[in-house]
């Protein structure tokens, strides 16, 4: 069985999906959409069969709670 999407494509399988992770068993990040440290922290989680994506990642440049309204 892959233990990410990486692998089961390496492997043919185009069906796969991810177990479930909870969202404290990895980390958020606070790198900037877009910038190389996020890129790598994206790979990262390819590779290691997390979500690409945490709920407390950054959002966007000022990801204070005024400007995400």
């Amino acid at each position: 069985m892959p233990e990410s999407v990486l692998e089961a494509i390496r492997h043919g399988q185009w069906d796969f999906e991810p177990s479930e992770v909870n969202e404290e068993d990895y980390h958020s990040t606070a790198a900037l959409p877009g910038s190389n440290e996020k890129i790598t922290m994206l790979a990262v989680r390819a590779e290691e069969g997390l979500p690409l994506w945490h709920p407390d990642d950054r959002r966007c440049f000022d990801d204070t709670d005024e400007a995400l309204k």
